[in-house]
């Protein structure tokens, strides 16, 4: 299926959140290096996430084009993936050495925080940048339909959060001179870290494994509400809904010559793609007289099972 080319406007958004996004992070770590808070130390680590977030964005958007190439002839997906898995890896030994450094803290203490005001509205501007962050890729992520700026969106929202956390702790120890909640605070920041780690393994790990994508039951409720389909089995997906899915079948049409077959799949990959798009689609055309109860590929015991009626 055609789709219209969104990339040059997803690539521009992703710069201007990109060059806002480390300077988030650099004010973070300039901060916490002066002040010596371990709680923003472990905030900027999770903002680290929103910058490669962009940069993989930006090469996905780059690599990812609409059609296939001679070498990628099934897209280029997965190469998001492994830079996705990479950056978990780096979150996992970020969280490890910030739950490290809290308990050496409690074990041995440490020098006193020193804030000043001055720092304190450094981290509000910090706020500010990333509030703008996320609604304006939420925006053009919902107006040109792109998931990748959708869900980097989402996830500079959990960063708000973050930080709005970090800050309290912080004017509490300012105003009440309260050492220990920086070092509580960087108990759970930290766990956001591991958090933003597994969940960037969860969502890309479905590539590399071809884990299906859309339930059998699914694609074929879909299917079978094109008129001239008779039969469709053997379904199989892959990929990840709203980025890049493919799906094959087998299809028994109510056709009597190549150009009426040809027409009712093409229907059939329009409703596919209007339900699950972007979606490359594979179709097997069978006779009418072939019928079959199979949705997915699946071990065949029974020899029988490929002509039973459905």
């Amino acid at each position: 299926m055609n789709h219209i080319d969104h990339r040059s406007t997803v690539r521009r958004v992703l710069i201007i959140t990109l060059v806002l996004n480390l300077l988030v992070m650099g004010l973070k770590v300039m901060v916490g290096l002066w002040t010596g808070s371990l709680s923003l130390l472990a905030d900027a680590l999770h903002s680290v996430t929103d910058s490669a977030n962009n940069v993989l964005g930006l090469v996905t958007s780059h690599f990812s084009s609409p059609q296939p190439d001679r070498d990628h002839p099934y897209g280029h997906q997965k190469f998001e993936a492994v830079g996705a898995l990479g950056i978990s890896a780096f979150l996992g030994i970020a969280c490890f050495e910030i739950l490290k450094g809290a308990i050496d803290r409690i074990l041995y203490g440490s020098e006193p925080l020193t804030i000043d005001g001055w720092e304190l509205w450094l981290l509000l501007i910090v706020l500010g940048v990333n509030i703008f962050v996320t609604f304006y890729e939420r925006q053009v992520g919902e107006r040109v339909g792109s998931p990748i700026l959708i869900a980097d969106a989402r996830h500079t929202m959990s960063d708000v959060w973050v930080t709005i956390t970090v800050m309290a702790g912080l004017i509490g120890v300012w105003t009440l001179g309260v050492q220990w909640l920086d070092v509580v605070l960087a108990f759970p920041v930290a766990l956001l870290v591991f958090r933003s780690g597994w969940q960037v393994i969860r969502e890309n790990l479905p590539w590399l494994v071809d884990e299906m994508a859309i339930a059998p039951e699914k694609i074929h409720e879909v299917v079978m509400q094109v008129p001239g389909v008779v039969n469709c089995h053997s379904i199989a997906s892959r990929g990840v809904v709203g980025r890049q899915a493919f799906i094959e079948m087998h299809l028994v049409v109510d056709a009597n010559d190549v150009e009426t077959a040809h027409d009712i799949t093409e229907q059939v990959e329009t409703r596919l793609d209007q339900a699950y798009g972007p979606v490359r689609i594979t179709i097997h055309v069978e006779p009418l007289s072939y019928r079959s109860d199979h949705l997915t590929y699946e071990p065949r015991s029974e020899s029988a099972d490929d002509s039973k009626p459905t």
